[in-house]
C-alpha cells in the first residue's frame, strides 16, 4: 500500500486512482497520514477487507509526474533520528573513521518538508545527502534485532539537506541545527508500508543535480542495517509510532569532492529509491 497526503488528507494511492481514506471509511480512520501510524495495521486490513472503490482519478503514474500535487506523508513525528557516516565509501570520502557503533544525531520537524518544495538556500554551503527514511509503527524499548523490522511500518525517500560550513564550524562538529534549516527534510512522495517493499537492505538509491548523477549506491552497504539501529537507538530511547529514522547516505556529496561542489540557486536535486520513488526539489 502507497498512502500520500494530498490537501493534508490522507489517500491510498493506486493505478487506478485515489482512496481518500477518512471518506472511504465513513470516518473510522483519521484524514492525517500522522495519526493513521498507530493504527496502520487496521487501515490495511479495513482496506484488503472492503476495497473501497477509487473516487479520485488521479492515478499514480500521474503523481509521479506532477508531485507538486503531494504534500510531506508526515509532518509531526515525534522524534527523528539520523545516522551518520553509517556507509564506509561515505566516511572514507569525508575522511572520518567508521564508527564503532550508530552515530546518531537529529533533525528537527520543523524541515520538514514535501517531495517538490523549492527551498530556500540559506547563506553558506549547502550539500545533499540521499537516504532511506523508515517509518516506526510499533514503538518499544530494548528492541531487539530479531523482532526490529516487525516495528518498521513503512518506507520513503529522504534527503539529509546539510549546510557543512555550520555543521563544521566548531570541534566536535555540531550536525543537528545546520540539518535543520527551513525545508532542509524532504521526505516522500508517499508512505510505502513495509509488506510492499521486500528487503529494504537491498534497494538501489541515488541523486542527481539537473540530470548529473552524483550519488549511486544500494541500501545493501550500510554499516549498520536496520535491526541494528533499531536495536541500538531503543536500548537508549523508547520508540513512537511515527518516529522517523533517516538512515545513512552513500558517498558522493558535494564537500568531498575536489574541487567542493554545492547546491546552486535554479538547480533541481532529483532523489531516487527503488520501490519507494522520487523527490524532485528545486533551490531558490
Amino acid at each position: 500500500m502507497k498512502i500520500a497526503s494530498i490537501n493534508s488528507r490522507a489517500v491510498i494511492v493506486t493505478e487506478k486512482g485515489l482512496v481518500d481514506i477518512n471518506r472511504a471509511s465513513g470516518g473510522r480512520f483519521s484524514a492525517r497520514t500522522d495519526e493513521l501510524i498507530p493504527v496502520l495495521d487496521s487501515v490495511m486490513a479495513w482496506y484488503e477487507t472492503e476495497s473501497p472503490a477509487p473516487t479520485d482519478p488521479r492515478s499514480q503514474e500521474e503523481l509521479e509526474a506532477d508531485l507538486s500535487q503531494l504534500d510531506a506523508p508526515l509532518t509531526r513525528p515525534r522524534q527523528i533520528f539520523a545516522i551518520g557516516l553509517n556507509y564506509k565509501s561515505h566516511a572514507d570520502e569525508v575522511s572520518m573513521a567508521v564508527p564503532a557503533s550508530p552515530m546518531i544525531f537529529t533533525k528537527f520537524a520543523s524541515a520538514i518538508t514535501g517531495p517538490s518544495a523549492t527551498i530556500n538556500l540559506p547563506q553558506g554551503s549547502v550539500d545533499w545527502e540521499v537516504e532511506m527514511v523508515a517509518v516506526i509503527g510499533r514503538g518499544g524499548r530494548d528492541i531487539g534485532r530479531d523482532s526490529a523490522l516487525e516495528h518498521i511500518c513503512a518506507y520513503c525517500v529522504g534527503q539529509d539537506i546539510s549546510e557543512r560550513d555550520h555543521q563544521l564550524a566548531n570541534t566536535p562538529p555540531q550536525f543537528s541545527m545546520a540539518k535543520s534549516h527551513k525545508g532542509f527534510a524532504p521526505i516522500g512522495p508517499w508512505l510505502t508500508t513495509a509488506d510492499e517493499v521486500g528487503n529494504p537492505q537491498d534497494l538501489a538509491i541515488s541523486c542527481d543535480i539537473d540530470g548529473v548523477l552524483v550519488q549511486e549506491s544500494r541500501t545493501s552497504m550500510m554499516l549498520f542495517d536496520l535491526p541494528a539501529q533499531i536495536a541500538y537507538l531503543s536500548s537508549i530511547c523508547e520508540l513512537y509510532p511515527g518516529d522517523i529514522i533517516f538512515t545513512g547516505t552513500p558517498e558522493g556529496v558535494g564537500m568531498s569532492r575536489n574541487p567542493q561542489r554545492f547546491l546552486q540557486p535554479g538547480e533541481t536535486l532529483t532523489s531516487r529509491i527503488e520501490s519507494l520513488g522520487t523527490l524532485k526539489n528545486r533551490f531558490t
